[in-house]
């Protein structure tokens, strides 16, 4: 049924619902939401949903009343359109609100990016990303939450522009995570278009499987990520890079599989169950050899300079302040089920917390039951373990089900995108 939905009118019906369901988000978060950088963005991408809304019925209109096989109809048109989509829906209020923000506004930026920036500075100043709990404790009532930088030390580096360069549009750490997921992501589909050809051509001559754009779109489009890009997009860059190793990884690349992935974990440890899911599957493929040096290694040569520096600020940002036991609480407070229990139920917290392992033990015991065999397998079990992650964490975040959003509709198109083993491409043999 969902299949049959999907691929009515070619795609494009689906497609048109996605634009205009996502327009009417954008504009009511520019109607009602409380915060100011949400509200901006839901100004402008509300109009860039709305005329590819526009785009998509023209293409109907097309392909109804005029060519049913027209290239204004085929899936490579539905794919240029997603990239110029994501263009006005998330790069274009980013760079607005950035270059807003660079004049003076102080309501231009959420609270995760001006963290990111204060870890690249304090990385440059002190060799470590972190505040110890006694600094953080200094800092004004107001300012200890943003005191915390509850994320891996790998994150400074999106911090470095301004801490070098100072206060200008192109040294937020927005337009660094765009840049790090346009290539990223660029890079990720230009792979599925070339292993896609059963031929050998080059992927230019390749047209895209509807898999591969609707996996493009959850990555790009869905409100929930151009949202998170334009205002906080610290998630997006790590999100990005999980995909890529995904895909390197049905390809055969599990050296620099490992690599993505293990860059994405030394900047977030939401990336850190498709690490383990990944290690798996290279494991039993016979390629852990080549995937876990750098899978693994990187994250721990990351954590090392903060950890020589200054290891008990380490522990309070990292491990201390998410798990509740620091200074003030997080303020990631979205209503699922996790947080619900943790705040109406006596005990809650150690109640979600247990529900919260043994759904990390039943994934486990799946994995070693019945490991994946190939990468669209895995980004399904990262998918629904992220998800479930989500759901029953005492502390989360709406915008945190782009993980397993992206993750789950990425599966298809590794599946329809990748060869078997007896078809390689000549530009991406399965070497390492």
């Amino acid at each position: 049924m969902l299949r049959r939905v999907d691929r009515a009118a070619g795609g494009l019906a689906a497609d048109l619902g996605l634009y205009l369901v996502s327009a009417v988000f954008a504009l009511v978060t520019a109607g009602t939401s409380t915060l100011l950088p949400h509200r901006a963005w839901g100004t402008i991408a509300g109009a860039g949903y709305l005329l590819a809304a526009a785009v998509v019925f023209g293409q109907m209109m097309v392909r109804r009343f005029g060519v049913p096989e027209s290239p204004l109809t085929r899936d490579r048109a539905r794919l240029a359109l997603t990239w110029l989509t994501w263009a006005s829906v998330a790069a274009l209020p980013l760079n607005v609100e950035a270059v807003q923000r660079a004049a003076g506004r102080t309501d231009r930026a959420q609270e995760e990016v001006l963290v990111v920036e204060e870890m690249g500075r304090s990385l440059l100043e002190t060799g470590t990303p972190y505040l110890s709990r006694a600094e953080i404790a200094a800092l004004p009532l107001d300012d200890r939450l943003t005191g915390y930088r509850p994320y891996q030390p790998g994150m400074a580096v999106f911090g470095l522009p301004r801490a070098l360069a100072g206060d200008h549009f192109w040294t937020d750490a927005r337009v660094w995570f765009a840049l790090t997921t346009l290539f990223t992501l660029l890079f990720s589909v230009r792979a599925l278009l070339a292993w896609s050809s059963r031929s050998g051509v080059p992927a230019g001559g390749v047209t895209p499987s509807p898999a591969v754009v609707r996996a493009l779109q959850a990555a790009t489009v869905l409100p929930v990520t151009a949202l998170t890009l334009a205002t906080g997009g610290d998630d997006i860059p790590v999100l990005a890079l999980c995909l890529l190793a995904l895909t390197l990884a049905a390809i055969g690349r599990f050296g620099w599989s490992g690599v993505a992935v293990g860059v994405a974990a030394s900047a977030k440890l939401f990336a850190f169950p498709v690490v383990a899911v990944l290690a798996v599957l290279a494991v039993v493929s016979g390629r852990g050899r080549r995937y876990l040096p750098f899978a693994l290694g990187l994250p721990v040569l990351a954590l090392l300079p903060p950890l020589l520096v200054n290891a008990d600020a380490l522990i309070e940002n990292v491990l201390r302040f998410p798990l509740g036991h620091g200074l003030v609480t997080s303020p990631a407070q979205s209503p699922f089920p996790g947080y619900l229990i943790a705040q109406n139920l006596p005990g809650g917290r150690l109640l979600a917390a247990a529900l919260l392992v043994g759904a990390a033990l039943a994934i486990g015991v799946h994995l070693l039951r019945r490991p994946p065999r190939t990468a669209a397998t895995a980004a399904l079990i990262c998918g629904y373990g992220l998800l479930a992650a989500i759901l029953l964490m005492p502390t989360t975040r709406f915008g945190y089900l782009l993980y397993p959003a992206a993750l789950l509709l990425w599966s298809p198109a590794l599946r329809s995108s990748t060869p078997g083993p007896q078809q390689p491409h000549r530009y991406f043999q399965p070497t390492g």
